[in-house]
C-alpha cells in the first residue's frame, strides 16, 4: 500500500518534470536557457521514473540499471549541456537580447581554446 503510493508519488513528480522542461524547450528564449530547462528538470524526472520503476518491480537487476541510468543522466547531461553551449557561443548563437551579463566576452578573451 504504502509501496504504491511511493510509486505514484515518484511517477508524478517525474511526469511533471519532464512536462516542464518539454514546456521550458518550447517557451524559453534561447538556446541556453532552454538546455538548462532539458537538462536541469529533465535530468530529476527521469531519476524520478527510474526511482519508482526500482521500487514496482523490486528486483535487485532492475535497481541495479535504474542506479546505472541515473548515475548516466547525472554524469552526462551537464558535461553534455556545457559542451554544447560552449560550442554553441564559440559559433555565434546570439544570446537572448535581454540577457545582461555576458561573462564569455571578458574572460572567455583570455582564455582562448586552442
Amino acid at each position: 500500500m504504502i509501496r504504491d503510493i511511493l510509486i505514484c508519488i515518484f511517477l508524478s513528480i517525474g511526469g511533471l518534470l519532464s512536462l516542464v522542461a518539454a514546456v521550458g524547450v518550447i517557451r524559453l528564449p534561447d538556446l541556453f536557457t532552454r538546455m538548462h530547462a532539458a537538462t536541469k528538470t529533465g535530468t530529476v524526472g527521469v531519476a524520478s521514473i527510474s526511482i519508482a520503476m526500482m521500487l514496482h518491480f523490486n528486483n535487485i537487476t532492475v535497481t541495479s540499471r535504474g542506479i546505472l541510468v541515473i548515475a548516466f543522466f547525472l554524469l552526462t547531461a551537464p558535461v553534455a549541456a556545457h559542451m554544447i553551449g560552449r560550442a554553441a557561443y564559440h559559433s555565434g548563437v546570439s544570446l537572448w537580447i535581454l540577457t545582461r551579463i555576458d561573462e564569455w566576452k571578458t574572460h572567455g578573451s583570455k582564455t582562448r581554446d586552442k
